[in-house]
């Protein structure tokens, strides 16, 4: 058998180093993104890694899943597997096993997740709406000089050349030109 462990952060600045702190595992797979959805490189990883008999140790039910149906649906996968999935923080340990008491337990705390994920989502809608309001969110800084797209085009030169001398796409120059 062997103990592995899963870790995951939202962004690359965040430290994984309390997660599974003082756990002896075997190996350990990191993700540093988004737990919105189950596109994960380290967690593809893992559920091809992991054999019948393995332990899987995941610090809390939010770092390997935000909403209900892929938490439910990971945890099935690796079951099936033979695969044990061991969440620290929440004290459950999933074998594949019936056990209403800790499926009602998964259900409420991803639901918790997902919600805590979704106001989340929902301030930051309104602070970037607040912003724009006041004029202070701009948005991502340009990436491209539309002065001298336009310059390019106005000197007779085509749209896809144009494209091609700025190593933007033609779809940009399009939009710009368009404008």
């Amino acid at each position: 058998m062997k103990h592995i462990g899963y870790v995951r952060v939202s962004t690359v600045d965040q430290n994984t180093e309390r997660q599974l702190d003082g756990i002896t595992l075997d190996k350990v797979f990191t993700d540093k993104c988004s737990g919105k959805d189950t596109n994960r490189p380290q967690l593809k990883a893992l559920l091809e890694y992991v054999r019948e008999g393995d332990e899987v140790h995941v610090h809390d039910i939010s770092r390997m899943a935000r909403n209900v149906a892929d938490l439910i649906e990971l945890i099935k996968q690796m079951n099936t597997q033979g695969v044990t999935v061991r969440f620290h923080k929440e004290g459950l340990t999933f074998t594949g096993e019936q056990n209403a008491m800790q499926e009602l337990m998964l259900g409420v705390l991803g639901s918790v997740y997902q919600f805590e994920r979704s106001m989340m989502l929902e301030r930051q809608r309104e602070g970037i709406q607040k912003a724009k309001e006041k004029g202070v969110y701009k948005g991502r800084p340009q990436q491209v000089d539309r002065e001298k797209v336009l310059e390019l085009l106005a000197g007779g030169l085509s749209i896809r050349k144009t494209a091609a001398q700025l190593v933007i796409s033609v779809s940009t120059v399009q939009r710009i030109k368009g404008q």
